[in-house]
């Protein structure tokens, strides 16, 4: 066993890597009063609004601050679906669906807002994400992937949903909260390492 320094201003993250090769089982779809809307034409500036709103808690900072024409370039792809999630007239969550890869469906993004946690909407949502993933063309794997700094319950969630765990990788990446990416007081079950101040403090 050892123990890898990370680097200072950074974060380290488990990735667990998941997959099915087979549709599940059918079972009628968890009760819910949420209801997923396709995003015909999403913008940048609000799928972004949305995508902090969703992944903010969990560090998600990815498409932050990716330039506007690379992210226009996967969102308008045709291979890409985004939806929504509504709550009558409030968006409250947001899936995406990659499918740029022939035979494969990725669940490139699923999460809901802070508020909508804990309440059976988000086995809903995943019921939705992995029947719509398999409703696609010749699909012969739908994969995602989570790490240790999202949701506690997502890699359950995703194992009860019939995916397997097939790899995993060690991540580190800049403290987004020191990049001034997000606040500073984002996902307060992060400790915030600030090297500025460890080196005042020495």
């Amino acid at each position: 066993m050892s123990l890898i320094d990370v680097p200072a201003g950074q974060l380290a993250a488990v990735v667990s890597y998941l997959e099915m090769r087979a549709p599940p089982l059918k079972h009628a779809l968890p009760a819910s009063p949420l209801e997923l809307h396709r995003i015909e034409d999403p913008a940048p500036a609000a799928y972004r609004e949305l995508f902090r709103q969703v992944g903010a808690p969990w560090l998600w900072f990815s498409r932050l601050i990716m330039p506007d024409a690379a992210l226009a370039a996967i969102l308008d792809h045709p291979g890409v679906e985004l939806f929504d999630v509504r709550d009558g007239d409030a968006v409250v969550g947001m899936l995406e669906l990659d499918r740029r890869s022939a035979g494969q469906c990725e669940l490139a993004f699923v999460g809901l807002i802070p508020a909508y946690a804990g309440q059976g909407h988000g086995r809903w949502l995943l019921a939705e994400a992995i029947e719509r993933a398999w409703s696609g063309d010749a699909v012969e794997r739908v994969h995602v992937h989570t790490c240790s700094l999202d949701h506690p319950a997502a890699l359950n969630a995703y194992c009860r949903a019939g995916f397997v765990a097939v790899r995993r990788k060690v991540e580190t990446f800049i403290d987004p909260r020191l990049a001034d990416i997000l606040p500073r007081g984002t996902a307060p079950q992060v400790p915030l390492l600030d090297p500025s101040l460890d080196s005042a403090s020495s």
